[in-house]
């Protein structure tokens, strides 16, 4: 399998050097840093060779050979000379704007460093963002606007919002030999029949679910739990990992809530959960409905301990009245490090070129989503220009043997072979803490944070482990 760091490596060390207060040990090299990265251009190939050396040597030497001529770069659609544009058909003013615009800020950071060291194949990286609104007429629209086939469409979407929304497109990206980085983490995007150009990061909503309430079992002793979801790809996947858990477990389903939340008042899944009295509660939702769904179910006096699908939760309701019910039972489940929670080489990337580029930039999470989608993308795209081809087809085919490092922001990812044996089953697990939450605080407050303490990930529980993988949990019907 083609491991796709070649170029990425040395971009990131000089990243991470050059953000290094002093530079007085910019001599300490990365121990998996390119055995020859810091030689001199010029240093003599044998540099203990008598000095008298005859000037004459053979002129068939091999080191005397002319260099070869670098192959031609086949490019097409969205790519020109000098410029390689990428799409972003993102939430910028629906419910999820406030998550996906620091996910489109975090992309626009990493991408000014890529530029700034050289871009990639000679090229600079043009980001061509759009809003959809979290609505699919509109995400289609967008599409159309940016698949054109000449140098003003895209040649790849680094951002896709939405799993109706990205399912929509499904059959056009195929058709343009397009890719799509989805923020969706639908169980249908490893099936080769659905997703074969969707570049799913991370675990699925369904494998989180199960991790999940396998660790809210284990860890709170329960025996019962209630499940309440969205209807579609995300709310339905998520109710579909839950219960799954829940039988391999055997925890007894309380209160089945799968598909119930709609737009509306919730007094009705208010009073169907607290009549129940479940041990845990895992939902699937947005997270203004959680907040009116477990405020409520807490100002009734039920005491379950809450978790769910990200992005259920939000840091921001610790801004509530919320806090202290939040800080008692609710446990974050999450697909990633988040800031500061790990001592990694992608953390302190992520930390120090949004505290360069985005000083007043509020503190958030969601930056290292917006870097995980441009690292996986800047790392195919290497590995089509080390192919000679970063035409559309092209990065199809690199993508199709990559192998991403996320430098321990998440658990690195392939997608060759059978999605049994690639899907990710890892997942993150955290404390809520109130005191732990900065508001206000930018990326360049160091003792900044959102409320959430690390108790448990890279972990897989064993329901997680055994599953097997034939094709989504859920589809839509």
């Amino acid at each position: 399998m083609k491991k796709v760091t070649k170029g990425f490596a040395p971009l990131v060390a000089l990243a991470l050097v050059a953000a290094a207060c002093g530079g007085d040990d910019a001599a300490d090299e990365p121990a998996d840093a390119p055995a020859a990265a810091d030689e001199p251009a010029d240093e003599p190939a044998a540099a203990d060779e008598p000095a008298d050396e005859p000037a004459d040597e053979p002129a068939d030497e091999p080191a005397d050979e002319p260099a070869e001529e670098p192959a031609e770069l086949l490019f097409d659609y969205g790519v020109s000379d000098d410029t390689i544009r990428v799409g972003m058909n993102a939430d910028l003013s629906g419910p999820f704007a406030s998550l996906v615009s620091q996910i489109v800020e975090g992309q626009e950071v990493y991408w000014e460093m890529v530029n700034e060291m050289g871009g990639v194949a000679g090229r600079e990286v043009e980001l061509v963002i759009l809003d959809n609104a979290y609505d699919v007429p509109t995400h289609l629209a967008n599409y159309e606007e940016m698949r054109v086939e000449d140098e003003s469409g895209v040649v790849f979407f680094t951002e896709s919002t939405g799993s109706p929304h990205t399912a929509a497109t499904v059959d056009m990206l195929a058709e343009d030999n397009l890719l799509a980085i989805p923020l969706t983490w639908y169980s249908g995007w490893a099936d080769p029949d659905l997703g074969a150009n969707v570049v799913e990061i991370n675990a699925t909503y369904c494998i989180e679910s199960m991790n999940g309430v396998e660790y809210l079992a284990d860890t709170f002793d329960a025996e019962t739990i209630a499940i309440v979801s969205l209807a579609g790809e995300y709310g339905q996947d998520g109710a579909a990992g839950a219960k799954l858990a829940a039988e391999a477990l055997g925890l007894e389903i309380v209160y089945d809530g799968e598909g119930a939340i709609a737009g509306g008042d919730q007094t009705p899944i208010v009073t169907e959960l607290v009549a129940a009295q479940p041990d845990i509660v895992w939902m699937t939702t947005t997270p203004t409905t959680f907040a009116e769904i477990f405020g409520g179910s807490v100002a009734q006096g039920l005491q379950a301990q809450w978790s769910g699908n990200n992005p259920t939760y939000s840091y921001l309701l610790l801004n509530t009245a919320l806090a202290d019910a939040l800080s008692a039972y609710y446990t974050q489940s999450g697909y990633t490090a988040l800031w500061g929670q790990n001592d990694s080489e992608g953390m302190a990337l992520v930390v120090s070129e949004m505290q360069k580029r985005r000083p007043d930039a509020i503190f958030s999470d969601s930056y290292i989503r917006g870097f995980l989608e441009a690292m996986t993308a800047h790392q195919i795209l290497e590995a089509a220009a080390d192919a000679g081809d970063i035409s559309r087809a092209g990065i199809l085919e690199a993508f199709q043997s990559a192998e991403i490092d996320f430098m321990g922001l998440a658990p690195n990812q392939t997608w060759s072979g059978d999605p049994n044996d690639y899907i990710v089953r890892e997942t993150y697990l955290y404390d809520i803490d109130a005191s732990n939450f900065t508001p206000d605080a930018t990326v360049s407050d160091n003792d900044g944070g959102t409320g959430n303490v690390l108790v448990a990930g890279p972990y897989a529980g064993t329901a997680a482990q055994a599953f097997t993988y034939e094709g989504p949990c859920f589809v839509a019907g």
